[in-house]
Formats: structure tokens, sequence, C-alpha cells
């Protein structure tokens, strides 16, 4: 089909190009052959009149015309996707693979759970679990994850979004360390702290809670991920913060003391958000539904013991 001239095929080669920057990713996550790729690539620079990706080095760059096109053209591609999918959905017999993109806190809380459930009931669908990134909203809007969850200042304002759980902070240490059975606000901020701060620039939930309340704390060892916190406190005078659901299932291999926080820290609230395009697709509904329904039942973990 065209519009303008300009073959609609095209559209999904050039989101491929834009997004792996080489002709041989493209055409191998499209299924066709390398020069079927660069034919596409050389009518998409003779219709531009532009050539949109150039050889920089040992890299293909975009050029600013590309650049332009980028968002509309993944836009049209997400819309088009929303338009014809499947109505039908049938969990026990689907093979549609969904992208989901989490922090590996809920990597490895609220996901094992839900896998359980999904295994149950759906056991042919395909996931495909994507790090978070500093805009994770971005890769939503342009169509790269299915759902995004994530505390609500990461969602987008112009897509749906639901709450889906809320999970207080705990201060975690070395079992051993007098700390933990003599905790008060002096002594945690004289404390030698390890930090979660995300591999892209930002900060974390914690980080941004308590630079909100004017809090300052000692940093002796930042990490990108909340599942190293334990083992980084672990045999040491240091204290981590960490959700509380996290630092339990942590906590169970021994060695580690868990009290509550000296400081009024608000508790995580996570959101599961998708596109407004796919409000209408049965299949995100369905999982969405499995997801409150997973985090419903492991509600228990949530209150204090």
């Amino acid at each position: 089909m065209r519009f303008r001239n300009l073959d609609l095929n095209l559209l999904a080669a050039f989101d491929k190009l834009v997004q792996l920057k080489s002709v041989s990713r493209a055409a191998e996550e499209l299924s066709i052959t390398q020069s079927a790729m660069s034919n596409a690539l050389n009518r998409l620079r003779q219709y531009f009149d532009d050539p949109l990706l150039v050889q920089i080095g040992r890299r293909m760059e975009l050029t600013p015309r590309a650049e332009t096109l980028v968002d509309p053209v993944r836009d049209i591609l997400v819309r088009i996707d929303a338009a014809v999918t499947a109505p039908n959905f049938v969990p026990a017999t689907s093979t549609r693979g969904f992208a989901m993109m989490v922090s590996d806190y809920s990597l490895h809380t609220l996901m094992p759970p839900f896998m359980l459930r999904l295994a149950q009931e759906a056991p042919h669908i395909r996931l495909d679990f994507k790090p978070q990134v500093l805009l994770p909203k971005l890769q939503l809007e342009r169509g790269d994850a299915d759902f995004l969850i994530a505390p609500a200042h990461l969602c987008s304002a112009d897509h749906p979004s639901e709450f889906l759980l809320r999970d207080p902070f705990v201060c975690v240490m070395d079992a051993d360390n007098p700390a933990a059975r003599d905790m008060d606000e002096a002594r945690f901020l004289a404390m030698d702290h390890v930090l979660m701060r995300p591999p892209s620039p930002g900060q974390s939930f914690v980080d941004r809670e308590l630079e909100a309340l004017g809090i300052k704390l000692k940093i002796a060892i930042s990490t990108f991920s909340f599942m190293s916190l334990p083992d980084l406190v672990r045999g040491t005078d240091r204290v981590a913060i960490l959700q509380r659901r996290l630092a339990r299932k942590v906590a169970q291999a021994g060695g580690l003391a868990l009290v509550e926080p000296p400081v009024n820290l608000p508790p995580l609230e996570q959101h599961v958000q998708w596109h407004a395009m796919r409000n209408h697709d049965t299949a995100l509904d369905w999982l969405r539904r499995l997801l409150h329904a997973t985090t419903a039942s492991q509600v228990e973990q949530d209150q204090p013991e």
C-alpha cells in the first residue's frame, strides 16, 4: 500500500533500522534478507532525499532528518498494531509475546508469583522483561513495552495507569550490627549507607524522597541493583534502605536484621501503565487483572510482622 507515493511497508523497516542502527540486525528482526533491508534503506533515502543513517567510525548514526521521523513513525506503528490486534484472546492457547519494563525490585518480588500464575493459566505466552531507563514513559509511548511497572513520578500523564501495590521501606543491616538493637535518627544519619542509584542518570525513589525531606546520608557505596544491597551490608557496619517485601525475601538466608527507619520515609507506591491506544486490547486487560490478583494474594507480605 502506498501513501503519497511512499510504500507503507518501508515504515516498519525504518523503525527497526533507527532502533538497531544496523542493516543486518534489522533484517534479522524482520526475518528478511540483508539485501532486502539494504534495498529498503535505499528506497527510504530516495523518498526522503536524505541518507537517514550514516556511517561514523564503526557505528551508524541517525541524521537530523531521521531523528525527526523516529517518534511519528513509531506512533503510527503503535496505532496500527493496536488496530489490527485480534480482539479475541484465549489465555490457555495464546502464544502472544508481551514486553514489560520493570525494576529489579519488581523482577525479584512481584514477577516470580506472577509468572507462576501465568504458567498455570496462559502457559504459551512469552514475556520479555526490559530494564527501566531514565524516561521509561517514552519507551512506553514508542511501543517498546506493553506495560511499565514503576512509581507514579516515572509514569506518563498522557496514558492510563492503575495503582498496583504499596511497600514500606526498612533498614537492612548485618544481624550483629549494634545499631540493629538501638536505632535512632542520629545514629541512622551517622552511619555509612549503601544506596541504589539507577544505572541511567536519575534518582531512585528513596533518593528522591530523602531529598524532599532534606535528609542527606553518608553514602559509602552506591550500586545499580536493589538486589545487591543486602550483600553489601552483610558483615559490615553499613546500612541500606530497602523495600520491605524484597528485604524479607533476602533475609530468609539469615545473617541480616530488618529495622524500621527512624525517619518518616513514605512507602513505595508502584503503578502499572499501558499505552492509551491499547485500552481495548483484551489480552492486556487480562494480564492487568492477573497482576492485580497476584498482588492481592501477596498482600500479607506487606504487613508488619
